[in-house]
């Protein structure tokens, strides 16, 4: 009886599916990517200065541009995909861009900021910059790899751009800054829908000049970070038992919920497209709040960082060196149980957790479509 149930679900399951999908695996060449700090693998460090140690500590053992102590999630997708880690597109030295490029830096937002970086920690490089970046390296990438020699084997072929996979991850600054502002809730869920046009436009100019393939993640649960809950504290009747902020993740529970809406429009009307809409707020939030039974411990507090509650401390942030007593002394300093932790400086991520919630991602359950990373070139039908 099970059998025959089985097979006509396989039969209809079958006709949902574009028949790009009848290979193994997709084969993705490149991946071009566009985003905050939580995919930054070194654009801001480029433009602004490098991220200081102990950032990098794990994996890279010095700086490397990356918000974490080691390897971030973009950094796992590039390795499941056999890629080699992503080069940020400000970063002119020692560069690759033969497998793609990244035009993340930390502290973008979808909408541009009206403020400066020094005021308020917003990056110039907006999603919009982002896409003038990504728009200038695919023409001229292709007229000077023309030139042959070195050129050949540090830029990407003219195919690569319709073949790779175009990954997003951004929009988690564009809730923060509200906060910065003492908006309230719904001030904040208000403006949210723009976000999402400009973030829709993107996508749409990315297909436009020749993507196909998106990978698009949506924002985690900002009500559980330490520098979240720091600096915009809520009252204790609004902390839920596992110690976040409810009215915040709220924020990021609309903010998803209407970004999925934005992404089912999208696969309608780009029809030559495949778009993987990823649900990384559930898996960060059980990271969270099962973090002692997953094996690691306190996910509220940063592992590199300077003081109070949540050991963080906005204005000595981790790798902050002071002077004491005349000889430079770092101040804000890892701690010695990294591989166990899941928040590296208050913002961001351990390499550890990083790792996890990619192995979560990996296999397509939190993903729409269903479909594991390596068949993210698969459109459905509908």
């Amino acid at each position: 009886m099970q059998n025959q149930l089985l097979i006509p679900f396989v039969v209809l399951a079958s006709f949902l599916i574009h028949p790009r999908a009848s290979s193994p695996t997709c084969s993705f060449p490149a991946i071009f990517n566009f985003g905050d700090s939580n995919s930054d693998t070194g654009g801001l460090s480029a433009a602004f200065g490098q991220a200081p140690y102990p950032n990098g500590e794990t994996f890279f053992h010095s700086p490397s541009g990356r918000f974490s102590d080691g390897r971030l999630i973009v950094d796992f997708i590039a390795e499941e995909l056999g890629l080699p880690y992503l080069n940020a597109f400000l970063d002119s030295i020692g560069s690759n861009f033969s497998h793609g490029a990244n035009f993340a830096t930390a502290g973008s937002t979808v909408r541009p900021p009206n403020t400066t970086i020094s005021q308020s920690g917003a990056s110039p490089i907006s999603l919009d910059v982002q896409l003038v970046q990504f728009s200038d390296f695919l023409t001229r990438s292709q007229l000077i790899r023309n030139r042959g020699g070195v050129f050949e084997q540090l830029l990407p072929r003219k195919e690569y751009f319709s073949q790779a996979l175009y990954t997003f991850d951004i929009g988690q600054n564009d809730l923060t800054t509200g906060l910065k502002l003492n908006m309230t809730t719904d001030q904040i869920k208000a403006y949210i829908p723009d976000v999402l046009d400009q973030l829709s436009n993107a996508i749409r100019k990315v297909y436009k000049n020749g993507g196909r393939n998106f990978w698009i993640h949506n924002t985690g649960p900002i009500g559980c970070l330490p520098y979240v809950l720091d600096r915009w504290s809520v009252p204790a009747s609004q902390i839920d038992k596992h110690g976040c902020a409810v009215p915040r993740n709220e924020i990021a529970r609309y903010y998803n919920s209407e970004l999925k809406r934005r992404v089912v429009r999208l696969k309608k009307e780009l029809s030559k497209a495949a778009i993987t809409f990823v649900d990384v707020y559930s898996i960060k939030l059980t990271l969270i709040t099962q973090a002692k039974k997953l094996g690691c411990r306190d996910p509220l507090v940063a592992c590199c960082g300077h003081g109070g509650k949540y050991n963080f401390n906005k204005l000595i942030k981790c790798g902050v060196k002071y002077m004491v007593k005349g000889k430079e002394t770092v101040v804000a300093k890892s701690c010695n149980d990294v591989s166990l932790r899941v928040n590296w400086d208050g913002v961001h991520f351990t390499e550890t957790a990083n790792r996890w919630i990619f192995q979560q991602i990996n296999g397509g359950a939190f993903s729409d479509p269903p479909l594991p990373l390596k068949l993210a070139c698969t459109r459905s039908i509908i």
